[in-house]
């Protein structure tokens, strides 16, 4: 996504697109993330932070949470990470996201 704003080391913006499906029969509310972004060089940039684009939002069972956001890159990478949150009764939730690859179209 060449439009976006990126730094001047770290010029390549990637747009992503996350929906969280709530597959357990609990009432669960996403609390906050973890993104690792690897580059080619062994470079590791970790974006953590509360709740998911400013909310907090609360899944009921089958239910679905949608939303779209960046990272800049300096390079081709692999990204992973994790969602945070609490069960009803206050238990802790962990969601892994697998790990897939920001790739720098040739000639960018």
């Amino acid at each position: 996504m060449p439009h976006l704003d990126a730094p001047d080391d770290r010029p390549y913006p990637f747009v992503y697109f996350i929906s969280i499906i709530n597959d357990s029969t609990e009432v669960v509310s996403i609390r906050g993330r973890k993104w690792m972004l690897r580059d080619e060089k062994g470079e590791l940039v970790v974006v953590e932070g509360s709740g998911v684009v400013g909310e907090t939002p609360v899944l009921r069972p089958g239910e679905r949470f949608s939303y779209n956001s960046y990272h800049v890159i300096a390079s081709n990478s692999e990204a992973t990470g994790a969602f945070f949150g609490l069960n009803v009764e206050g238990g802790g939730i962990r969601v892994s996201i697998p790990p897939f690859n920001l790739v720098v179209p040739e000639g960018s």
